[in-house]
Parts: structure tokens; C-alpha cells; sequence
């Protein structure tokens, strides 16, 4: 039997940003919609973020600055998986918090990871928080002493939905969405991490995500959004 033990997750937000930096994009696109339903609140997992052993459990998630990139080099290179063609909003979101999800440091550098995570995200600069993205993944000594202990992890999505308060807004003024076409969407699903020596734990985890469908366009990821309720 497995036994359960305080790993590091990809889906714990990144430390040390604040409530501002971490709500800019949505604030930029649907800021009207959830004010006027009255229910933003920052994502969290808790503060129940998983280490594996031999990993420091003081070591922070790594908190980039805005203009961190990816190496164009080793996109496409690592395990994450290339972004789907997907035209609904919910779907591509699913898929994307699976991503987010996964990772296997048996086969795949924080380098990979980064450029991989990057190609999911949209081309509209002025509309992609990367930051939100990339603070998801550990800083570089964290992701080292995961890959001593090939730590990975797989992930499984039970549902999607656009949240009440987005809704309800969305309904109340249905041309705000069509500006940049960002919708929020909440994923549920469950997390499994492994490492050596049999050891490992599972999780529930929920994201919500601010995703990019543009009409007749495939959708991509804009940012790591605001947790709106229900």
C-alpha cells in the first residue's frame, strides 16, 4: 500500500505573488462580470502542497517575474502533452488542467517543462499571464531534488463547469464576453503522485482557468484565474 507524504504539486498557485498580480489578466477581460456577481476569491489547494523525500518542505514554488520565457529549443522536447484543437471553452479547459496537473521529472528538465507548459498558452500578449502559469512550476533546486526521487505524476479530471457568478454575469451583458472571448471555467479532477521506493499519495484538486476561444479559432490558456464560487 502506498503511503501518503507532503509532496510538491504543479497545482499549488505560486508563493509570494499578490492579489493584484494574480487577478491582472481576468481584471483586464471579465472584471465587470464577476464584480457585478459578487463572488472573487483567490485560488488555493489549502496550503496542502505535497513534497516528495529528500525534498526541502520550506522550498517555495518558484514565483517568476512576468517576463520569464521558455527555451524555444527544447519545446515539444519533454512529456507535457502539445495543446489540443479544441473549440469549446469547458474542453479545452479540462485538457489544460490535466496538464497542469501532470509531470514526470524522469524524462522531462524544468526547461522542457516550461517551453511545453508555453505552447498551450495564447499568442495575444496582451491578454496571457504567463506568470500565472509558470509559477506552477517549482523553482530549479526543488525541481532537481524532485528528479532525484523521479517523482511524476498523473492526473484525472472528473468535471468542468463555468462558475454561477461568470454565468450570471455573462447573462446580464452577453456582449462583454466578446471583446477577447476569455471565459472562466473550474476544473475538478484527482492527482497521483509517485516517486521511488513505492512511495506516493493521491489528491483532489479544482483550477479555475481563464480560457481564449475565439470564434472559428482553437482555444488556448490565458491565465490561471481568480476561484469564483460554484
Amino acid at each position: 500500500m502506498r503511503t501518503r507524504f507532503p509532496s510538491f504539486s504543479l497545482s499549488s498557485y505560486g508563493v509570494g505573488w499578490s492579489a493584484n498580480r494574480r487577478i491582472a489578466i481576468v481584471a483586464l477581460v471579465v472584471a465587470a462580470l464577476l464584480a457585478s456577481a459578487g463572488a472573487v476569491a483567490l485560488l488555493s489547494d489549502g496550503g496542502n502542497s505535497q513534497q516528495a523525500p529528500g525534498s526541502a518542505a520550506s522550498a517555495p514554488a518558484h514565483s517568476p517575474s512576468s517576463s520569464e520565457t521558455a527555451p524555444e529549443s527544447a519545446a515539444g522536447s519533454g512529456s507535457v502533452p502539445k495543446p489540443p484543437q479544441i473549440a469549446e471553452p469547458v474542453a479545452y479547459a479540462k485538457a489544460a488542467a490535466q496538464m497542469l496537473w501532470s509531470y514526470d521529472t524522469r524524462d522531462t528538465s524544468r526547461e522542457q517543462q516550461l517551453a511545453d507548459m508555453r505552447a498551450w498558452m495564447t499568442s495575444e500578449t496582451s491578454y496571457a499571464d504567463w506568470a500565472s502559469v509558470s509559477g506552477q512550476v517549482p523553482h530549479p533546486v526543488l525541481w532537481s531534488r524532485m528528479t532525484d526521487q523521479n517523482q511524476h505524476a498523473s492526473a484525472s479530471v472528473t468535471e468542468g463547469h463555468y462558475p454561477s457568478a461568470f454565468k450570471a454575469a455573462l447573462a446580464d451583458d452577453p456582449s462583454a464576453i466578446t471583446e477577447a472571448y476569455i471565459y472562466v471555467v473550474t476544473v475538478n479532477g484527482q492527482q497521483e503522485i509517485v516517486w521511488k521506493k513505492g512511495g506516493g499519495g493521491a489528491e483532489e484538486r479544482a483550477v479555475t482557468l481563464a480560457v481564449q476561444c475565439r470564434p472559428d479559432h482553437d482555444c488556448a490558456l490565458a491565465a490561471i484565474a481568480p476561484s469564483v464560487t460554484q
